[in-house]
């Protein structure tokens, strides 16, 4: 039997090498993650309880990190801004969700686009949206004057009556200025509230709702709507008579200025979730190059991430980049990147709704209402005087050494 060697005195004992020792830290983290061990769902679980223990991995994980995310953006008592793509209002998704979180005072400021807001006043004026078959031919559905929105239908006339709403309202006094799109969503929101009160209507909608409680409503691309395609027919029949503009400059200034108010004024933390994609989320997230590259105010960026959409993150896509990319433009901070962003590759109706639920059920997930609205003004003076103490760096940003026209050599006859 062979004498097992044995090193002498003078045998060098080899050194960890850097790859042994990374493995021995990635094994060191991997030991302190995390064990995947859910029990028997009894359906006597709290909400809270089921996503803290019941998904541990895939996209169920990203809910359960959106989740905490969410949570956390209000124990932190972050400003909150929400961006809602899509045809969600025609889904009821404003009155399953948007509407409770912002009564709760979880939502301070909202990005959307102008087909949401019209496509919710059709409930206001007694019009109904039904569940169709997407599949039952849309030829046949035309013939009958009924539009489709996926599996969602309703007659031609609703849209006909809805154009006579807002035709009615911006024609009244108060609308015949120029402004921007907040402004102009607080006033139609009052309108409509008083609409809704005089009409009894049971439901509130999201304009009515966000002028109740001070939650500014922005519109990026609102020429992209039926609201502005009223506005259009208005300026062409009344001529001069007409005086409603909307000022795109001003527009994109006061959503910086809302921000700036937020973290410079308030001194909050700033959470942003995106439902869907699309131009409210950049919308949104352009607030922060607009402060720090352009106007030369600092800012370090949306300090919590949350995203829920279908898109492939890997097409270039800005629906669907994740806050990485987003920190590279600044739109993000480096806070968020590493530990306060997610992305939840889910369709938003099939999971948001369970995540109000389980945020509601708590009862500590209430806030002050932070009535973002009431400081529209201060918070755009604000900025513009932090613009004035920059004025002389800002002019030097202006020129850019163009080359000389070329001259055009005379043509031979």
């Amino acid at each position: 039997m062979a004498t097992p060697h044995r090193p002498s005195s003078k045998t060098k004992i080899a050194t960890p090498t850097p790859r042994t020792t990374k493995a021995a830290g990635a094994r060191a983290e991997f030991e302190k993650a995390r064990l995947v061990h859910p029990v028997g769902i009894t359906g006597k679980e709290k909400p809270v309880d089921l996503i803290a223990q019941m998904f541990p991995a895939y996209v169920g994980r990203q809910e359960r990190t959106a989740f905490e995310l969410m949570r956390r953006s209000i124990t932190e008592d972050c400003a909150v801004f929400l961006t809602l793509s899509g045809a969600m209002t025609p889904a009821g998704l404003h009155q399953s969700c948007i509407i409770p979180l912002i009564e709760r005072g979880l939502i301070d400021c909202i990005t959307t686009t102008g087909a949401n807001l019209y496509h919710d006043a059709h409930r206001i004026i007694g019009h109904r949206i039904r569940e169709i078959d997407p599949a039952a031919g849309d030829v046949m559905l035309r013939v009958a004057r009924i539009i489709r929105i996926y599996d969602l239908g309703f007659d031609e006339d609703v849209l006909l009556e809805t154009d006579k709403l807002f035709s009615a309202l911006l024609r009244l006094p108060e609308f015949q200025k120029r402004m921007t799109t907040p402004e102009l969503h607080y006033l139609l929101g009052k309108k409509v509230a008083e609409l809704e009160e005089a009409l009894d209507v049971k439901s509130p909608s999201l304009l009515a709702t966000a002028y109740r409680f001070g939650v500014p409503i922005f519109v990026g691309a609102v020429q992209d709507g039926s609201i502005f395609l009223n506005i259009v027919k208005l300026k062409q029949l009344l001529g001069s008579e007409f005086k409603l503009e909307l000022d795109i400059a001003d527009d994109v200034f006061e959503m910086g200025a809302t921000q700036h108010h937020c973290f410079g004024t308030l001194k909050k933390k700033m959470a942003i979730w995106i439902l869907g994609g699309g131009v409210p989320k950049n919308y949104t997230l352009q607030g922060e190059p607009l402060l720090d590259q352009i106007l030369g105010v600092p800012t370090s960026g949306f300090d919590i991430d949350v995203q829920f959409c279908v898109d492939p993150v890997d097409n270039g896509a800005l629906s669907s980049c994740p806050a990485g990319e987003g920190h590279t433009w600044g739109k993000v901070s480096a806070e968020s990147v590493e530990t306060g962003s997610v992305y939840v590759h889910t369709d938003v109706t099939a999971v948001f709704p369970w995540i109000t639920y389980a945020l509601l059920s708590d009862p500590q997930m209430r806030r002050k209402h932070a009535r973002l609205a009431d400081s529209r003004e201060q918070a755009v003076a604000n900025l513009k005087r932090e613009v004035t103490r920059r004025r002389k760096k800002l002019l030097a940003t202006l020129d850019f050494p163009l080359p000389a026209p070329v001259a055009k050599r005379p043509r031979k006859p």
